[in-house]
């Protein structure tokens, strides 16, 4: 297969609208078993006319997330030392991440080495949010890419594009459904609790949703970002970002976990790529980002809800 049908080939099987058509093949049964182990805590609520209806808790979105935030320092570490570096629009021709030639574009490679370190920083913080300390423990350590995405520049920004609008989905989706939960927990303490047992208090929940909603713009980011290093003009073409098909993130046959799902296992025309390979030698071609999750609003003494 020559270079132009490779890149034809890597960016067509995820294109933008069908990342649920394609993972719903896989089955939902299989996507859950890959996410979270055993039986989560869920909502309980005596009365039916609750706000959220996918059916997800904290838990899971979180799980999830870092699901996807794993699999993109996966996938912008492996774009940083694979043949795709070598393009004019990155680092040239015979150039590296950390050695862009005069034929390259530092300014490009440097978006996505800075990529990497924001979805690595995204990832420790939702670990840290299910209870885990070392992401040799995450729930997926391989992922599976389209043979050839690393190859060309077409068939990189084209998964990227693709992964990217399923990210921003995701989180859009996230950021709804903790607001919601917000709302649905109000008055009903300990119905959901954190990897320690402590229930969310409502506050809690609406933070989430505002966290969800600052990763979601990063991942925006990216994806206009990648439009730019392939010339995809106008790079910022959408008013508003969109769900990608998505109306979940963990429960459901739109969700963000069957969308993910055909990157977990191997397949035809897949190869498999290493998490932890990647984490461990990322810090050789990223570039630092700066910034912290927003600050949790500060309430006055008196301005108790009880909840």
């Amino acid at each position: 297969m020559n270079e132009v049908n490779v890149a034809k080939s890597a960016a067509g099987q995820l294109p933008r609208r069908s990342f649920v058509t394609r993972a719903g093949l896989f089955g939902l049964s299989a996507a859950a078993a890959a996410f979270l182990p055993g039986t989560p805590v869920r909502a309980e609520f005596d009365r039916d006319d609750r706000d959220n209806l996918s059916g997800d808790t904290a838990q899971e979105i979180f799980t999830a997330a870092l699901i996807a935030e794993d699999l993109a320092s996966t996938f912008y570490y492996n774009g940083l030392v694979g043949p795709v570096i070598m393009d004019p629009n990155l680092a040239g021709p015979g150039g590296s991440a950390n050695d862009v030639t005069s034929a390259g574009n530092a300014g490009n490679v440097q978006y996505f080495q800075a990529a990497l370190s924001e979805e690595i920083a995204h990832a420790n913080l939702l670990r840290s949010l299910i209870g885990k300390t070392s992401s040799t423990t995450d729930p997926v350590q391989t992922f599976y890419l389209p043979t050839g995405t690393f190859d060309t520049l077409a068939a990189f920004t084209g998964v990227l594009d693709a992964l990217e609008n399923a990210f921003i989905g995701a989180y859009l989706n996230a950021t709804i459904e903790f607001a919601q939960m917000a709302v649905d927990t109000r008055g009903y303490e300990g119905r959901q609790r954190d990897a320690s047992g402590k229930p969310y208090t409502s506050r809690e929940l609406e933070y989430f949703a505002q966290v969800a909603a600052s990763i979601m713009g990063v991942e925006a980011e990216h994806r206009v970002l990648g439009r730019v290093v392939s010339n995809t003009n106008p790079a910022n073409n959408l008013n508003y970002e969109q769900t990608d098909g998505l109306t979940s993130v963990y429960n459901g046959k739109k969700s963000a976990v069957v969308a993910l799902t055909p990157f977990l296992a191997p397949g035809p025309g897949l190869t498999a790529y290493s998490l932890q390979l990647a984490l461990s030698k990322a810090g050789t071609v990223s570039l630092a980002a700066t910034g912290a999750p927003p600050a949790p609003p500060v309430y006055p003494k008196d301005h108790d809800r009880g909840w």
